[in-house]
């Protein structure tokens, strides 16, 4: 009996080291991913004439990541630990830079509340009026068809921004 207790007490010590080193190795793997995916934010800022800078690769990866269609506010507020001495001004001026290189989106769904949007694909969004969230929609291009007398237009650019209520606020 007391035999097994030892052998069991070692068993149990190595699986503990087998569980270390598998939360080390999977850290490193996501470290390595991290790190993967930061390198192709920094390609996709040089191909776009960026210069790829701590806090602009930091900010990118931010918005690209949010799904919340954060304001420059919340990206300040999100970052300003990581990066230290980063201002207001420099989220600001930075997403502005993003934004006129099209890299990412600046939502103005209404006066009062401009946030913005790291998926630049064709696609609708709508803004509850009771919780503020701001939800995604796939369009199809084709519905453009639909719009009389737009046959002769060229469309460069297609955003379409709804108002209502969610369903979550809804059923409230």
């Amino acid at each position: 009996m007391i035999y097994l207790k030892k052998r069991l007490k070692k068993v149990r010590k190595n699986l503990e080291d087998i569980m270390k080193w598998f939360y080390i190795c999977n850290d490193f793997k996501n470290e390595v991913q991290m790190m993967i995916k930061r390198n192709e934010l920094k390609n996709e800022l040089i191909a776009a004439g960026i210069r790829p800078s701590v806090q602009r690769v930091a900010i990118f990866e931010y918005v690209r990541k949010s799904k919340a269609h954060p304001t420059a506010e919340v990206v300040h507020a999100a970052l300003r630990d990581e990066l230290g001495s980063l201002s207001l001004t420099t989220v600001y001026n930075t997403l502005k830079l993003f934004v006129d290189a099209g890299l990412i989106l600046m939502l103005n769904i209404d006066d009062t509340f401009r946030c913005f949007d790291g998926n630049i694909a064709t696609h609708a969004h709508l803004k509850c009026e009771e919780c503020g969230k701001i939800y995604d929609f796939q369009i199809d291009a084709d519905c453009l068809r639909a719009i009389k007398g737009i046959e002769n237009y060229k469309i460069t650019d297609m955003q379409i921004y709804l108002k209502g209520i969610c369903p979550a606020c809804k059923n409230n």
